[in-house]
């Protein structure tokens, strides 16, 4: 399983962001929503406040990651979850004035579909302590995205996601890296890394088990319970997901037309994919490519 696979997942939803000012006594509650998000402290310190585990101090450059949207909170102080106020993404309306803290907030909110599985693994609400000698990439990315909250120009709704897609994964490298489980996302197993490369690679082919056993040099049965072993599906069940998350990013970031794009991932005609599409989203792709608009 690769990185760029998980936040490509993620981006087929509709992605927001903006920075949050604030002084004094202040506290806000995220409901749960379905997707995932961060929040990154730049400036002065907050508390992180969560269902299920103590208040945790934030200080400038933690940053906090929600895998699939779950309910949490931030807080000028320790609290209760249920006694914060409802917060509300919304554009930046930056206070020139001095502040007591400062904190931007991006997220990637899916209507239709469900949140990767392997972001679903992990812990409900993540808070990460950077090693910004190590990864100074994260430290410019910070700066970038905050320049270009207030950005309306031309290509404003490209750079966004693209920023949002680079935070998520150096946040997650990060965190990986810190509890010393790199392994739950890399495929080390070279016969299943070399059936999977070629799956990304031609999700137009018409794959087989044989053919995909036959790549991977191993009989049927064994590669099928190895493969499903290593990725947590078998290996048609999860053709059929990347086949249909890449179309749906395809329907968010192209003009290509329908049957373009059920040709490009591997259904014969342009019903057989909407068939396919409305399994899994619960919406026909023209209806899905509709709402990102």
């Amino acid at each position: 399983m690769m990185l760029n696979e998980v936040i490509g997942s993620v981006r087929i939803g509709r992605a927001e962001a903006c920075s949050v000012r604030e002084s004094g006594s202040w506290g806000m509650r995220y409901p749960p929503m379905t997707g995932s998000g961060f929040h990154m402290v730049l400036r002065g310190s907050a508390w992180l406040i969560t269902a299920d585990n103590p208040p945790r101090e934030l200080a400038a450059g933690d940053v906090v990651l929600t895998p699939f949207g779950a309910q949490h909170g931030l807080s000028y102080m320790p609290a209760s979850l249920d006694d914060l106020p409802p917060a509300v993404m919304k554009e930046d309306l930056a206070n020139p004035d001095p502040v007591d803290v400062e904190f931007l907030c991006g997220a990637y909110w899916l209507g239709h579909g469900r949140v990767h599985r392997f972001l679903r693994s992990l812990p409900d609400v993540i808070a990460v302590s950077p090693d910004y000698e190590g990864d100074s990439q994260l430290r410019l990315l910070a700066e970038l995205f905050d320049a270009h909250l207030s950005d309306t120009g031309p290509g404003a709704g490209v750079t966004r996601p693209a920023l949002l897609d680079l935070v998520l994964t150096h946040v997650l490298r990060q965190w990986l890296v810190q509890n010393r489980a790199a392994d739950l996302l890399d495929i080390s197993d070279p016969a299943i890394s070399t059936a999977l490369r070629d799956l990304h690679a031609a999700p137009h082919r018409r794959w087989t088990v044989q053919q995909l056993s036959e790549t991977a040099g191993m009989s049927r049965t064994a590669f099928t319970k190895r493969f499903s072993a290593l990725v947590g599906q078998p290996p048609m069940a999860y053709l059929t997901g990347w086949r249909l998350t890449y179309a749906a990013r395809l329907l968010r970031e192209t003009d290509a037309p329908l049957a373009a794009i059920a040709h490009q991932v591997g259904y014969s005609t342009e019903f057989a994919f909407g068939a396919a599409f409305r399994r899994e989203y619960g919406i026909s792709p023209g209806r899905f490519r509709q709402s990102a608009s």
